[in-house]
């Protein structure tokens, strides 16, 4: 692990402007070899997404608490019974559960 004092010296040798222009050129010309990474989202979030609305919202209209969306959100739960049937409808038909409890007071 590099001291403070070497940390400086090195970035005081460093010419950032130079680096920027060489990294935006290598992104120019789209030869760039990025690092990608695919992440597992439960179908909760995708259904939450495709509604296009917040935790909050969307805890309301599967009358569940935040907290308990957010722990089946995380898996650290699952949801049952009627909230299943809800995030069904919320994952393949989002427009119904809109047109149903989005307007609803």
């Amino acid at each position: 692990m590099m001291t403070e004092h070497e940390i400086e010296q090195r970035d005081s040798q460093r010419n950032l402007n130079q680096e920027l222009l060489g990294d935006l050129a290598v992104l120019r010309t789209g030869n760039v070899n990025l690092r990608t990474f695919e992440v597992d989202v439960p179908m909760i979030v995708g259904a939450r997404h495709a509604m296009g609305l917040s935790q909050r919202e969307f805890s309301r209209i599967l009358n569940v608490s935040v907290r308990t969306l957010q722990d089946w959100e995380q898996g650290r739960r699952s949801p049952t019974g009627p909230a299943q049937s809800l995030i069904k409808i919320a994952i393949k038909r989002p427009e119904v559960l809109k047109e149903i409890f989005v307007s609803y007071p």
